[in-house]
């Protein structure tokens, strides 16, 4: 960082560090045994659209990558786009192997990134819910290398003490984005 840039307040870019993700088993158990909440089973990759060709390509590799075909055990696989125009590649595991989920995670962003696509991710998540149920997503900024929760409400609308909670929580076991600014709705999101 040059001299100009500490003097006008600009910082280097977080450098990703994906293997942040192997944060969230153990952020589980802390989240199921202090307020209930458990994983669903379900995860996603959230990436700026690739189009044509290029998405097709993307598409076979994670399917491979992932082994999506069910009846050998793979992961069930799923490519959707947002009204937002995001795509999203969505995992499903059983609700009790969150490791397994991290990992297909974890494959998706490195393959993403190795493939020249890093630019176009930005971020994962992993679901989880109440008895109630309450829904609730942890998020994990790609570009920055951090988690924030997202809890939504009926109407577009944030349970903010519940996302405060969540983030007192999981502190020890997350690096939690502190900047509250980059705590984006994910309205849509699969599995919220």
């Amino acid at each position: 960082m040059g001299l100009l840039d500490a003097l006008f307040g600009r910082s280097r870019p977080v450098k990703p560090d994906l293997d942040q993700l192997f944060g969230l088993p153990s952020a589980a158990i802390t989240l199921q045994a202090a307020i209930g909440f458990s994983p669903t089973g379900l995860g996603s990759v959230c990436f700026a659209s690739i189009e044509g060709g290029a998405f097709a390509q993307v598409q076979q590799e994670v399917r491979a990558l992932l082994g999506a075909d069910t009846e050998r055990g793979g992961a069930p696989v799923e490519f959707s786009r947002d009204a937002y125009g995001y795509s999203w590649l969505v995992s499903r595991r059983d609700p009790d192997d969150l490791p397994a989920l991290v990992n297909d995670l974890h494959a998706v962003n490195t393959a993403l990134q190795d493939s020249g696509f890093g630019p176009q991710l930005l971020c994962s998540l992993v679901t989880f819910q109440d008895a109630e149920p309450r829904r609730l997503g942890l998020v994990y900024l790609y570009k920055r290398g951090t988690f924030y929760p997202f809890a939504p409400l009926p109407g577009q609308k944030r349970d903010n003490p519940l996302e405060f909670q969540v983030k007192a929580t999981v502190k020890d076991d997350l690096r939690i984005e502190e900047d509250l600014s980059r705590w984006f709705p994910l309205w849509g999101a699969p599995g919220l």
